[in-house]
């Protein structure tokens, strides 16, 4: 692997790493893994992108945390902060950045796999912007950045659609036009990388039992369910895109597309306006006018934060045994994500709704978030963390082995 004519660091055999670049909207989060393993060297955060209160931070193995000071306008842009923080990771780091793995969003119909990133992979990567124009630049932005910082380094694309392409074929069409069709709109399904993961954490806790029925429930600002059969995906809630399903932080989820036509004809929303509405405005914010986050309403004594969670734990439990119906029963049941992982009141809730599915679950190891919620020989209920950039680490130091 050369090194790089600018700032990257050269890379020894022996001593080197792989940094993952997650971008979002507003913010990115970075982490630097060794040669192997799953738990990070060191991360980074880059938050509120854009705005006058850009920051900056590493935080070591250890847990110790540091600022990093952005330069000038270096916060106003993913690529500029990009640009401050890269720089600071590698010297933080004890090992050379061999390879750099992005989560993109959106792979569409082309990516089933993690890739290689050259000139093509981002032409056609860019062409998919339509599809995801909320989340898609920004990982196509952190690609360009971390090219003219270090041009040398090995960069990979991880996709979160990818995991979705095991969905049958009937599952994923929708029942529109073929001229509709044909330009791209179907069911993609997204938080790939996090089912990634699920799967094979079933597999290593389960054995044998984890090649059933089982439905993940990915809760968080962003939620879905996936329905996986023998570790694969065969159903999803999210769609076209990321609006589709749950009610999530701030987006409704499964929403009638009337409704949206009533905005724009009687309410005279242009498509910013509208986008501003499904984007930020609704799901847990829209339904309680007080916040996004979930440990804030189930704090908060008023009926709208009230509200909010009833109908939040009201669609997860539809949805769950609408997708139980799908994959032809149910052996078991994973959370994940923030508030699949912490938010005991909110499983608990779900979980005794559940109950004519055959699940059944432990009050008390639910309100510990213990790994396993349910009884030793009931159904699997189980509390497994999110761990995306690790999936992302492993599959990049698998495509650079292989240069």
């Amino acid at each position: 692997m050369p090194s790089s004519s600018r700032t990257a660091p050269i890379v020894m055999e022996s001593d080197r790493a792989v940094l993952v670049v997650n971008a979002g909207s507003s913010s990115i989060k970075l982490a630097v893994f060794g040669t192997d393993g799953e738990a990070p060297l060191l991360s980074a955060m880059v938050e509120r992108i854009g705005s006058d209160a850009a920051s900056a931070s590493v935080t070591d193995s250890a847990g110790a945390r540091r600022n990093v000071p952005l330069q000038g306008r270096a916060g106003d842009t993913h690529e500029g902060a990009l640009s401050a923080l890269l720089p600071v990771l590698a010297e933080a780091s004890s090992l050379a950045i061999a390879a750099v793995g992005h989560r993109i969003v959106h792979g569409g119909a082309t990516f089933s796999s993690s890739v290689t990133i050259d000139a093509a992979v981002l032409a056609t990567l860019e062409k998919l912007i339509p599809l995801a124009r909320t989340h898609q630049p920004h990982g196509l932005a952190a690609i360009r950045a971390v090219t003219v910082l270090w041009p040398d380094v090995m960069q990979v694309a991880c996709f979160d659609t990818a995991f979705h392409t095991t969905i049958p074929e009937k599952a994923r069409t929708l029942a529109l036009p073929r001229t509709v069709r044909d330009a791209g709109v179907r069911r993609y399904g997204f938080h790939g990388l996090s089912y990634r993961w699920i799967a094979q954490k079933l597999k290593e806790t389960l054995g044998g039992q984890a090649a059933g029925r089982f439905v993940v429930a990915h809760l968080g600002n962003g939620a879905s369910l996936c329905g996986m059969v023998d570790g694969q995906s065969r159903a999803t809630t999210m769609g076209f895109t990321p609006l589709d399903g749950l009610v999530m932080g701030e987006r409704p989820g499964l929403t009638d597309p009337g409704a949206v036509l009533f905005m724009v004809e009687e309410m005279g929303m242009d498509v910013d306006a509208l986008r501003n509405v499904l984007f930020k405005q609704s799901g847990l914010l829209g339904l309680s006018g007080l916040s996004n986050d979930m440990r804030v309403l189930l704090a908060s004594p008023s009926p709208e934060a009230r509200l909010a969670v009833e109908v939040y734990v009201h669609r997860v439990v539809r949805e769950v045994g609408a997708m139980a119906a799908e994959i032809g029963g149910l052996d078991g049941l994973v959370f994940t994500g923030g508030v699949g992982e912490h938010a005991s009141f909110v499983r608990g809730a779900i979980l005794e709704r559940l109950a004519f599915l055959g699940l059944r679950f432990d009050v008390s190891a639910n309100e510990k978030n213990a790994p396993r919620v349910s009884p030793q020989f009931a159904p699997p209920i189980l509390v497994i963390a999110a761990n995306e950039e690790a999936v992302i680490a492993s599959d990049t130091r698998l495509l650079y082995a292989r240069t």
